[in-house]
């Protein structure tokens, strides 16, 4: 259902390809996992529910820390293996480690380390799949994150049958705590410990839970993919003790550019050196003021917009996963505990089924047509949700739909910004961050709005994000038509050149 033509660079880029989703599943699997079993670990340190899920906001704080300071690792292709290598065994030495955190500081202090991994795994993942296949990266980028969907998935059913059915810490001073327990496993939210004060558990007593068991599971499962990362390092002959050198990491229109005479590169006029110059750094190097001579306004109006188009949806998913059963709950739907806790698994659940459909279909389709059925979908989506605010049966046919339409809006937002921009500038580390941001604001944003006016404000936020995000979306294409294309004398050196059969489209270091 693909030309040969990117079937045979799929080939000849085969492990690094693999090795990059790989980290990816890594990424999925430590991202899911603390939501289900955040009960048994605040009985394992102790705590109150409260001080427990800040934790949730220590590892989103370092996971968009991390991701800012991905790019720093984009100079030589041995410092992204090193660094994916780092992170991938980070996370599995996190789950290894988890079970020994009897102190909730000790275990945040751990879960910043996993988010700090998290994040160099984001930017560089992505950020390397676009070098290595620039204007056919769009269905990479898709399977890319079919896999941290994948990985999202399983965790929690790892975790599921080692959680605590009563509740873990053994005492008399509650007696309604275990009735209380299901309840609260489904209603805890990422970055608002609030809304859970009003619960009364017990903090002292003989601890009983069974969860290590899952940590150390999913600890060995992991255990493969920095050893995947390492073959990679083994097979580019970068492992130390084979005297490897890492050269510069080059896209194939810079290695286009390095074999043309001298003199033309130098005497390319400096309104151009924004789309001649390598990109790709890291947050804090794409703000010097280097960087921004002689760009037009339309080269950061494509960065921006792209962002907030980013900020709005990885927002949405964020708020309603971590909201819609805190709503399917309370009235006018009232939906019982049990079935409601069904909402955020079929919400992620067809999240993946989204992102698995959509490699073959992005393939055919445009980036920039499949992320506007994206936003005006989600938009739809949520004009029919409060429509029907009162069908109990319409809140899953939307949970569902809403899942479909947002799954692949990164990996395209990602490939359609880096294609305006010639892959250059900082698309991949802007994109990352202003996702990022926005799940980590929107989630304690809706959180204070629904606390203040009551469930029914959450359809509506979700409504103002869609229509913010379709804004946002039509700028950017305005943004696109006004983008100076690139002049005749690099068009040998655009990445429209890069991906003809002349090319070698090999893994460049």
């Amino acid at each position: 259902w693909w030309d040969e033509r990117v079937s045979a660079r799929f080939r000849r880029n085969l492990q690094p390809t693999l090795t990059y989703w790989s980290v990816f599943f890594s990424f999925g699997l430590c991202i899911a996992f603390l939501g289900p079993t955040l009960l048994d670990l605040r009985c394992q340190t102790q705590s109150s529910l409260s001080q427990i899920t800040w934790v949730f906001f220590s590892q989103q704080f370092c996971l968009l820390l991390g991701s800012c300071l991905g790019g720093v690792f984009k100079r030589t292709l041995s410092q992204s293996l090193f660094a994916l290598f780092a992170s991938s065994l980070a996370i599995s030495l996190v789950f290894a480690i988890i079970p020994l955190c009897h102190n909730v500081v000790v275990l945040a202090v751990v879960m910043a380390v996993a988010g700090l991994a998290m994040g160099c795994i984001d930017t560089i993942s992505n950020m390397q799949l676009v070098k290595i296949y620039q204007k056919d990266s769009a269905v990479f980028l898709q399977a890319l994150h079919f896999f941290v969907g994948f990985g999202a998935l399983l965790s929690p059913l790892i975790a599921d049958p080692f959680l605590s059915d009563t509740n873990c810490i053994l005492s008399n001073s509650t007696a309604n705590a275990s009735s209380n327990l299901p309840h609260i496993r489904k209603s805890l939210v990422p970055h608002h410990p609030g809304n859970l004060s009003h619960y009364d558990l017990p903090m002292k007593g003989m601890v009983v839970t069974r969860v290590s068991y899952a940590f150390w599971i999913m600890a060995l499962i992991n255990l493969p993919v920095p050893i995947a990362v390492f073959f990679l390092l083994y097979k580019e002959r970068m492992v130390p003790c084979f005297n490897g050198s890492s050269h510069p990491l080059l896209s194939a229109d810079e290695l286009a550019m390095e074999a043309r005479p001298v003199d033309k590169d130098e005497l390319s006029p400096p309104l151009q050196r924004p789309h001649t110059a390598g990109g790709h750094d890291d947050l804090f190097s794409c703000c010097q003021s280097q960087n921004f001579r002689g760009a037009s306004y339309t080269y950061f109006a494509v960065h921006v917009t792209g962002a907030l188009v980013l900020f709005m949806t990885d927002g949405i998913v964020g708020e309603y996963s971590g909201f819609v059963y805190s709503y399917a709950v309370e009235e006018p739907l009232a939906v019982v505990h049990k079935v409601a806790g069904y909402l955020p698994s079929l919400f992620w659940g067809f999240i993946t089924l989204g992102r698995l459909i959509s490699i073959p279909v992005s393939y055919r389709m445009k980036p920039a047509t499949m992320v506007f059925i994206n936003v005006v979908g989600v938009l739809i989506t949520f004009l029919l949700l409060l429509i029907f605010s009162s069908s109990v049966v319409f809140l899953f046919v939307g949970t569902a739909s809403l899942g479909l339409f947002l799954s692949s809006t990164f990996p395209s937002m990602l490939a359609y910004t880096e294609d305006i921009l010639q892959y250059k500038g900082c698309a991949t580390t802007v994109l990352v961050t202003g996702a990022g941001i926005g799940e980590m604001v929107l989630q304690l944003l809706v959180g204070s709005i629904i606390h203040d006016q009551g469930s029914y404000s959450f359809l509506v936020c979700g409504m103002i994000f869609g229509c913010l995000a379709f804004t946002f979306y039509t700028f950017l294409v305005f943004f696109h038509r006004m983008y100076p294309k690139p002049s005749p004398e690099l068009d040998e050196a655009s990445p429209d050149k890069a991906a003809v059969p002349g090319d070698t489209g090999q893994y460049q270091r």
